[in-house]
């Protein structure tokens, strides 16, 4: 149907590429754990919707010239970069809230749900990785003689984020949940925050100096 083929060979791909831990698995983890499970859940619904940019622009060929393009390659990677360099600046600089004498405050919002859905979006959509990775992936179970062949990029596409979606909202739930078993205090949230900050950092300079190839 639509050209498409072995779509059950697709989603279980997909379900491993996304068990992957990267900067937006991070961002969900993080947001849940000091805003609750709620944070976590907008934050994975922004990831997935910038996962729609990627593949629209490649489904309209936009990808491609990110690909061909040297120049607008690196233009897209040093902007993303530089955001998820900023995201992990202001993690390493941020303190929590939570305070162990006040357990009620540990879920205190610290960002509002706007912006924890812009900080999702944005961190998938400047990711020039991804989409590469719609660009490489999914053509793979595309017919070459497809009638319709972004019409079938669109359906895969749309697969690729709902299963994305509902891991990701898993683990939001699960981060959350074992942040509240593990009723963190202040100082630990700290360290957290530091080294979550640090990662994002690291993704951030690993994007920064990562080729097309």
């Amino acid at each position: 149907m639509f050209g498409i083929h072995d779509i059950a060979l697709f989603i279980i791909s997909g379900f491993l590429l996304n068990l992957t831990p990267g900067p937006d698995s991070i961002l969900i983890m993080s947001r849940s754990a000091s805003n609750g499970w709620r944070a976590g859940s907008v934050a994975a619904f922004g990831v997935c919707t910038g996962c729609y940019v990627h593949v629209f622009a490649a489904a309209l060929g936009l990808s491609a010239i990110l690909a061909s393009s040297a120049m607008a390659f690196t233009i897209v990677k040093l902007i993303g970069a530089a955001y998820l360099v900023y995201m992990g600046l202001s993690a390493l600089f941020s303190h929590s809230k939570t305070k162990p004498d006040k357990p009620e405050n540990k879920r205190e919002m610290q960002f509002s749900h706007k912006s924890i859905f812009i900080q999702g979006f944005l961190s998938n959509a400047l990711n020039p990785k991804v989409a590469l990775f719609f660009l490489a992936f999914v053509p793979q179970f595309i017919d070459h003689d497809a009638s319709n062949k972004a019409l079938a990029f669109l359906i895969l596409g749309s697969m690729f984020i709902f299963n994305s979606l509902i891991y990701c909202n898993l683990l939001a739930v699960f981060t959350a949940v074992a942040s509240s078993r593990l009723k963190v205090n202040q100082t630990i949230a700290n360290i957290l925050n530091k080294t979550i900050g640090a990662l994002f950092i690291s993704f951030g300079l690993k994007l920064a100096f990562m080729t097309r190839n």
